[in-house]
């Protein structure tokens, strides 16, 4: 066997895997970020020159997906999986984008963790030996995700301090066994973790314990310390569940506050009026595809912990009076 459990929820890839090319879309409250320029396209209206947002998010993945295939200079029919997800029912976005590259699909589900989700499903395939190159991808829009879990935009309704904004964005990465460099080197898969919280506003304190309980297990699985890497990022945990995880983390005797970040702040600037931060399929995977891709091609970060967080709720649950079961998922990325 190519990989090797580590202690109790944690997987070395000996083959350590290479992302060889990535490729990010965002919408234009995102292209005004202070990540705009490590874009790969920024589009105009929320409509995409489609006739629905919905359509407009399918677009979205679809361009990201053909055109990290093209950045990893590989021939099109080389790329033997796509695994995708998104927020929507039944992940249309992912399913519709699979009828229409042609490539064996994998449609998966982790909410707004589904980009490490596929990173690490993905390098698993590849690292066993399944594939030698698969393609990633996820996405997210601010209108089709606030139609589906909380109020169409038509109704006007006031958004709560702790609410997030749903990116609106796309990733895409290929892993592939080519030498190369970034590689994934370590997983480590979360559990559900559901501290009972029930706010849908407020998602960032729902999430930050699955997060906190995820890297812990991943320092005590790779007895690594947070000193190792040179970024810890979480996906969307933003403003609020960020310091949560940060003080969950210290009682447990983890201090990571000075190689922490979180994707839902790193997107958008505080005066760009998105409460507590960003959030979505597409924040971990545009931040990580954008931005810290490619700073990890320049050298400034050569080892990165990518934690994406999702919180496993829908409509129907919310309006049941259920909980939020969480989930966070571990991807250490590093430059050999």
């Amino acid at each position: 066997m190519s990989n090797k459990k580590v202690g109790k929820q944690t997987i070395m890839l000996e083959n350590a895997p290479a992302i060889i090319g990535v490729a990010s879309i965002v919408g234009p409250k995102e292209g005004q970020g202070p990540l705009k320029d490590y874009f790969d396209l920024i589009i105009n209206d929320m409509y995409f020159q489609e006739k629905s947002w919905e359509k407009a998010e399918r677009k979205m993945m679809k361009e990201a997906v053909e055109m990290a295939i093209k950045n990893s200079k590989l021939p099109y029919d080389a790329v033997e999986y796509f695994i995708a997800g998104d927020l929507l029912n039944q992940i249309i976005s992912a399913g519709y984008t699979a009828r229409d590259i042609g490539i064996p699909f994998l449609g998966i589900y982790g909410a707004c963790s589904t980009m490490s989700e596929g990173l690490a499903l993905g390098a698993i395939i590849v690292d066993g030996g399944f594939a030698e190159n698969v393609v990633v991808a996820t996405s997210s829009h601010f209108c089709t995700a606030e139609r589906q879990f909380r109020f169409p935009l038509e109704l006007g309704n006031q958004r709560l301090p702790t609410a997030q904004t749903t990116v609106t964005g796309a990733g895409a990465a290929v892993i592939s066994l080519k030498n190369d460099n970034p590689r994934i080197t370590f997983i480590t898969i979360g559990k559900v973790i559901d501290m009972g919280e029930k706010n849908p506003n407020d998602m960032g304190s729902a999430m930050a314990p699955a997060a906190v309980d995820t890297i812990f297990r991943h320092f005590e699985d790779t007895k690594r310390s947070p000193d190792y890497y040179d970024l810890i990022v979480t996906g969307d945990l933003a403003s609020i569940g960020k310091d949560i995880a940060e003080d969950l983390l210290k009682e447990k005797g983890l201090d990571i506050s000075n190689k922490y970040s979180d994707c839902g702040l790193m997107i958008f600037s505080p005066n760009q009026d998105v409460h507590a931060g960003g959030s979505g399929c597409g924040c971990a995977a545009t931040v990580f595809c954008g931005y810290i891709y490619k700073e990890m091609k320049k050298g400034r970060f050569n080892k990165v912990l990518l934690v994406a967080t999702g919180a496993l709720m829908s409509t129907t649950s919310t309006q049941q009076g259920e909980s939020i079961p969480c989930i966070a998922h571990a991807v250490a990325i590093e430059n050999l």
